[in-house]
């Protein structure tokens, strides 16, 4: 069979990454892997090093990256500024428990790029700055629900997964509704919520499911309409489309904004960022009926702050996020191409993270993203897997085929060898008879 041949091809030029995947069985619950998207089928490469918009595996082979550190690297691997910095400050420590001008420099670079950062609050990781958020949105308006909209993500946390019929959480207080200002309205004017929560872009990776800007910008008139918080949720987003994010790129003014990925050059951490009165329950001077104490050892690490203030400093001019934007464009319009001149129902869509699209093609070839009521078909995953598989054999790593998550340093010759991959990966599935 057609997969079975693919799948022995894999292994015969994966032989060490099998090696090291049945090691990893033995370890990790997730079939062993460290986090879900890196589940594959037998098993995912082992990679040793990374470098630009290239990394290797442990049987030597290369690979043009579309994962980017889960988008985090719009820097691209490896950067020699982030390098440097990272390294020097490793040679100063890496935590002192005490407070050090990099994290006032690191948040001040934050402010000047992003007006609605009124107050900077650091943790590990963007789903920490989200938790946050719930509670400080509680405090300040007095109430507790929170109102989502669907397959949004915020975090794998009771009230920030995906779905309300996920195992093991309690999250009465979530209630998720699709893009629909209407009932976005009916649902405020309960008056019950103390957040609204949106992530930036659209759901999913900065837009699997698309948002209307237009949608967008009608949301803080909406919560401040009923007194309700409103969270743009750009750990993703965040420094990837424009300095200011996505929220500069709309025009819009969130009360809170989570950020991740992009803020700390690749290493790990979360920031929430805001109004001053929101987060002034954060202040030791705030009633303590009323006041939030929160720790983290984490929270601004010299090593991270260090990180931080590089990549800040660097996204500054927009250069780096033009750059990405520029080669994303390149991509969608020679991949589309390819998929028009195959007759295969597929399309490129988005921004420095482009999206694939594979399914019945009912909306016009002119529009740049599939409408957002088609949730299922734009979720569809099977395909895309398969796609997968085609593209790694072919020197292409993505996340499930799902996306293309672009850096400023990958090339035009980058998107050419992936354009000539793609085009030859969907000629294998047209023969194998797992797309049309």
């Amino acid at each position: 069979m057609a997969v079975d041949k693919l799948v022995e091809e894999y292994k015969r030029t994966h032989p060490k990454s099998g090696e090291l995947h049945e090691r990893a069985v033995k370890v990790f619950a997730a079939d062993g892997t460290t986090h879900r998207v890196r589940i594959r089928s037998p098993y995912g490469p082992y990679i040793t090093h990374a470098k630009g918009s290239k990394k290797w595996d442990v049987d030597g082979n290369e690979y043009i990256d579309y994962v980017m550190g889960h988008g985090s690297l719009i820097l691209g691997h490896s950067h020699p500024v982030i390098v440097k910095a990272v390294q020097e400050q490793m040679a100063k420590g890496v935590h002192y428990g005490d407070n050090h001008e990099l994290e006032v420099e690191w948040a001040e670079l934050i402010q000047s790029v992003m007006p609605s950062a009124e107050r900077v609050e650091f943790f590990a990781c963007g789903q920490e700055a989200n938790l946050i958020a719930i509670r400080l949105a509680r405090i300040f308006s007095g109430r507790r629900k929170i109102l989502r909209f669907v397959l949004n993500y915020h975090g794998w946390a009771d009230e920030l997964v995906l779905e309300p019929s996920t195992p093991g959480i309690v999250a009465d207080e979530v209630k998720w509704i699709p893009y629909d200002l209407d009932r976005v309205e009916e649902e405020l004017a309960t008056g019950e919520y103390a957040i609204l929560m949106t992530e930036g872009g659209g759901a999913r990776m900065s837009g699997q499911i698309p948002l209307d800007f237009d949608f967008v910008r009608a949301l803080p008139v909406l919560a401040h309409k009923y007194g309700t918080v409103w969270l743009l949720d750009e750990v993703v987003t965040g420094f990837r489309d424009t300095p200011g994010g996505f929220q500069s790129l709309v025009g819009v003014k969130p009360d809170l904004t989570s950020l991740g990925k992009c803020v700390a050059g690749g290493l790990g951490a979360g920031v929430l960022v805001g109004r001053a009165d929101i987060m002034e329950v954060l202040s030791p001077k705030t009633p303590k009926n009323r006041q939030v104490i929160r720790t983290g050892t984490w929270n601004a690490n010299p090593l991270t702050c260090a990180a931080g203030v590089a990549a800040l400093k660097l996204y500054q001019d927009g250069e780096p996020q033009r750059k990405a934007s520029e080669l994303a464009a390149y991509l969608r319009e020679k991949g589309n191409q390819v998929f028009k001149e195959k007759g295969i129902g597929g399309w490129l869509y988005g921004r420095s993270i482009t999206h694939v699209y594979l399914g019945p093609f009912d909306f016009k070839p002119d529009e740049t993203m599939p409408p957002t009521k088609d949730v299922d078909k734009i979720m569809r995953l099977e395909t895309k897997v398969r796609l997968s598989h085609h593209l790694i054999q072919r020197g292409v790593s993505t996340m499930s085929a799902r996306m293309f998550i672009l850096s400023c340093v990958h090339t035009i010759e980058d998107i050419d060898q992936t354009i000539k991959a793609l085009g030859d990966s969907l000629d294998a599935m047209i023969a194998e008879g797992t797309i049309s």
